[in-house]
């Protein structure tokens, strides 16, 4: 591997920090290890394109672990603290706990997570736990089998992934996040249900308003429920009280529940955009660096990699993309309704792990 240059590795993040042009921090980084799911969500993975004779990416165009440990390196270097392994789905991706090690080996990293669908993880958490990973966020979207299965696109067991909570729960992989997307008509009235599952465990439940990610999922304004809508309906069932944010630029609003059984999140998206306080860098599993979750594309890190750029020349890139970043979609959006429908793609979920 190339050594980095050592006034880079030597000095503290601090003082490399990197701002935007809206003065924002690069503080964590998302890192998708698959293009590959076991589901096909319809707001992510629809079946009716990606079905079985769908061709993923080819193992040689997808990051080695040793490639994604050196470009993580370079990232902290500037000041990033929280690494985020998603997908596809990650547990896909054979000998993870090797990535996982590796990046628990770096200084200045305080934080490593995976956000996963949960099916595969009453298999792997025991090993991922001791291998360095911290903290994992589960995709829930409905705890009603019918429901899930249809969600999930591929017939799936939701009590799989209650055995995978459990699993996590046992290897210390807390406090544990469930995320669920929430869509008009298709789980929005069983939100209730979710909270009531969960209330008094000590996970945390977090509510995601339906977003534009991509352009394949037919995303429309009508199957947004709000944030307030979705607070609205569970604090009439659990009365709600606001909790304040943990650290600058966190995208869930914090909730608890006034009984003491625990808390939930909302993250508003759609209804209350957060870019002004957006720390968040994403490297595809080709190796681009994403720069928002609603980009058009990335650039790429991975052929100056393997054409044997060396680190300082790579933390460049990294530098001048993040220091040029400018991103605010979902502020646009709001002002600007029809934003969704102006760009003829966007990078899809599954190619950044959201």
């Amino acid at each position: 591997m190339t050594e980095t240059n050592p006034s880079r590795r030597n000095a503290s993040p601090s003082a490399l920090e990197v701002r935007d042009r809206l003065a924002r921090p690069l503080r964590d980084l998302r890192i998708s290890v698959t293009d590959r799911c076991n589901f096909r969500c319809p707001y992510c993975m629809p079946e009716e394109i990606y079905g079985e004779s769908y061709q993923f990416l080819p193992r040689d165009e997808i990051l080695r672990f040793e490639e994604v440990e050196r470009l993580a390196r370079i990232f902290v270097a500037f000041g990033v603290t929280k690494l985020r392994i998603t997908g596809g789905e990650p547990l896909l991706r054979r000998d993870l706990p090797d990535l996982i090690a590796r990046l628990a080996g770096i200084e200045g990293v305080e934080d490593i997570a995976l956000t996963t669908n949960g099916v595969l993880l009453e298999r792997h958490a025991a090993a991922l736990a001791e291998a360095g990973l911290r903290r994992v966020t589960v995709s829930l979207d409905s705890v009603d089998p019918e429901t899930f299965r249809r969600m999930s696109g591929r017939g799936a067991e939701v009590e799989r992934v209650f055995e995978g909570i459990e699993a996590a729960e046992a290897a210390g992989l807390s406090p544990i996040k469930l995320n669920c997307v929430v869509q008009r008509g298709v789980n929005d009235e069983q939100v209730v249900d979710l909270a009531r599952r969960f209330r008094g465990t000590g996970h945390i439940l977090r509510f995601i308003e339906y977003m534009d990610v991509g352009t394949l999922n037919r995303w429309s304004l009508d199957e947004v429920v709000s944030g307030a809508a979705i607070r609205e309906r569970i604090n009439a069932v659990f009365p709600l009280e606001s909790v304040p944010p943990r650290h600058p630029g966190e995208v869930a609003r914090r909730l608890r529940y006034r009984d003491g059984a625990g808390e939930i999140g909302i993250i508003a998206s759609v209804t209350q955009p957060f870019c002004g306080g957006c720390t968040r860098a994403r490297l595809t599993t080709q190796g681009r660096l994403v720069t928002c979750l609603f980009a058009e594309d990335g650039i790429d890190l991975r052929t100056p990699l393997r054409a044997g750029a060396s680190d300082s020349a790579l933390a460049e890139i990294v530098e001048s993309t993040w220091k040029g970043r400018s991103d605010r979609y979902s502020e646009e959006r709001s002002s600007r309704p029809e934003l969704p429908d102006a760009t003829p793609r966007r990078i899809e979920m599954y190619e950044v792990g959201g």
